[in-house]
């Protein structure tokens, strides 16, 4: 339990104050949050320090390739029900930013953290967390980040034999397969909607058979495993077949099984569902996403869409014809620089929508949509794109870095 003894030592006193000031220090200077900075100072004066700071809290990590900012939300959220909770809620999700989040928090009994994919096996030895939610696995930063297979051995190997309980995705087979490997495992039938990175078996290479929502490797038998929660409709199903009611102001499928996850992880900590999911519902919005924001006589709505599992899950929520949408696509270090992704996604699915094409690659995006067959225009900036729209509601959809501009041009 948090604050029974002071877990740090002199150096990590020092470390966590020379952290504190740069961080203001970079804030001061208009550079952003500063926890990227603050930390890696942090942790240069004292490598041990996440180990540290987490010593005293019960953490449970969260990672997944897409929905693990949320989810790390409605977690915090749940969790507050038993106690205090600190959490990396921007998103600074590597060593130097979740260093910074534990080290502004002295109370907390709870640590709810979001983890780079390629980070999870490093800082569970680090946190020892008491619970591992993982979500899902698929293609992203195609430029650098290891295939979804190579991460999936990275996390089997990283958590075999782990003493956390790991919370997994019975519907993804490379979740299933990392999470194997370890002895505590609850599944939840969270759904999978992008399925194009896992037609192999990631246990011996054979062609997965996918019969309705099941799935299974014909050659090693490697399969689905049953869950004990489950994504019903609007319901969570628990592991006593009690069906709670799900209330979030969270759009869409992919939100409600985030919920389904959360609500598992919760009930590890003896946090029941129904208290768990009313506490979700009070989550609109996270690090702007979803954010409904005035902006030129409009209201747009902020969309965060990163690789091709997240453009599909978010196709699904728009608001329908002719409703307006814009897509802004970048491609800096932050986004991954190689934009052969947008292949991979179905725009037809935009079909009867006005659609207006804005950011650093803009032109890659505007022959992807022509090969599409879809109307669009392509636009220099938020400003004009929005100029061109009807007012009321346009769905503005963006990956990462190409999200961080929109936020600071509309004022969120």
């Amino acid at each position: 339990m948090a604050g029974n003894s002071d877990p740090l030592t002199p150096r990590a006193k020092i470390a966590v104050t020379a952290g504190k000031a740069v961080a203001a220090a970079s804030r001061a200077a208009g550079r952003g949050s500063g926890s990227v900075i603050g930390g890696r100072v942090a942790l240069k004066l004292d490598p041990d320090l996440l180990a540290r700071l987490a010593q005293n809290l019960d953490v449970t990590l969260v990672s997944a390739t897409n929905g693990k900012t949320t989810t790390t939300r409605l977690i915090a959220e749940a969790l507050r029900a038993a106690g205090p909770v600190v959490s990396n809620a921007l998103g600074a999700n590597m060593p130097a930013g979740i260093t910074s989040a534990l080290a502004g928090s002295s109370d907390a009994r709870f640590g709810v953290i979001e983890v780079d994919e390629k980070y999870l096996a490093g800082v569970a030895r680090d946190t020892d967390p008491k619970c591992i939610a993982l979500l899902n696995l698929s293609r992203d930063q195609l430029d650098r980040a290891a295939e979804t297979r190579m991460l999936a051995e990275n996390w089997r190997e990283g958590l075999a034999g782990s003493k956390a309980v790991i919370v997994a995705n019975a519907d993804d087979p490379l979740v299933v397969w990392a999470a194997s490997s370890s002895p505590n495992v609850i599944w939840v039938a969270a759904g999978q909607m992008w399925k194009d990175d896992a037609w192999s078996c990631p246990s011996c290479g054979g062609v997965m058979q996918r019969p309705g929502d099941d799935w299974f490797c014909g050659e090693c038998g490697f399969r689905r495993p049953t869950p004990s929660w489950a994504l019903s409709g609007d319901h969570v199903l628990d592991p006593h077949g009690s069906a709670w009611p799900i209330h979030l102001q969270l759009p869409g499928r992919a939100n409600k099984a985030n919920a389904a996850s959360s609500a598992a992880v919760a009930a590890v900590f003896g946090v029941p569902p129904q208290v768990a999911l009313e506490r979700m519902y009070q989550v609109q919005a996270v690090a702007g996403r979803y954010d409904v924001v005035q902006f030129m006589e409009r209201d747009l709505r902020l969309l965060l869409a990163k690789n091709p599992a997240g453009w599909l899950e978010t196709f699904s929520l728009i608001d329908p014809p002719p409703t307006p949408v814009i897509l802004s696509v970048n491609a800096r270090g932050a986004d991954g620089t190689d934009t052969s992704w947008l292949w991979d996604v179905d725009y037809t699915r935009l079909t009867g929508h006005p659609i207006c094409v804005i950011g650093d690659r803009k032109l890659d995006l505007a022959v992807r949509l022509e090969v599409a067959n879809q109307h669009f225009q392509v636009c220099e900036n938020i400003d004009q794109a929005v100029q061109m729209s009807p007012p009321g509601r346009i769905e503005v959809i963006a990956n990462y870095t190409a999200f961080q501009d929109l936020r600071r041009r509309v004022g969120n």
